[in-house]
């Protein structure tokens, strides 16, 4: 988590030069494949992908032959026949990326999955605490929501946990220690 913020410290001052694009991802093919919609993490990592120099192609299920009945496991495989790299996936069934990692021979990048994760949320909302306060660990955090369908809040809870923060989360007006 800090090798990714220390990183994101970098590309952070890249995008405020004049030319916003480095050559990181060159040669590098990546398809967003997104079953369920999602217009700011979709924009966002291909932005992301495009300022890092990837071949980018996106994917949505709504015109695909899903509605025909295709699984995932096909229609990643179909994706990656056209060897493709690195798959960033939005899926609404919790575990999907992780299905799938486990089922092709490809890098995955969780981008949601149902009410299970939102790792890339997560590491977001960390970078924003260390940007603001420098560092996350001993902070004092809490999440108020519905924390048990909220792929944000439990990534969330994961990470700052993980970055050393105290969490305490509120759902439905009822304390709970996740």
């Amino acid at each position: 988590i800090d090798l990714i913020c220390k990183t994101a410290d970098n590309f952070k001052r890249i995008i405020n030069q004049p030319i916003k694009k480095v050559p990181s991802l060159r040669d590098i093919t990546i398809a967003n494949l997104f079953f369920e919609n999602s217009t700011r993490t979709k924009l966002s990592f291909e932005l992301a992908e495009k300022r890092l120099s990837a071949d980018v192609i996106n994917f949505s299920s709504g015109s695909s032959s899903v509605k025909k009945g295709e699984t995932l496991l096909d229609t990643a495989n179909n994706i990656l026949a056209m060897k493709v790299d690195i798959i960033v996936m939005r899926h609404p069934n919790p575990g999907a990326s992780v299905f799938l990692s486990r089922n092709v021979n490809a890098k995955i990048v969780n981008a949601g999955d149902g009410t299970h994760e939102h790792p890339t949320q997560a590491l977001l909302d960390a970078y924003s605490i260390r940007e603001k306060y420098g560092v996350v660990a001993g902070k004092k955090i809490v999440i108020i929501g519905d924390i048990l369908h909220s792929r944000v809040a439990l990534s969330n809870i994961y990470c700052l946990q993980k970055l050393g923060a105290e969490v305490i989360g509120y759902s439905n007006s009822i304390p709970t220690t996740p």
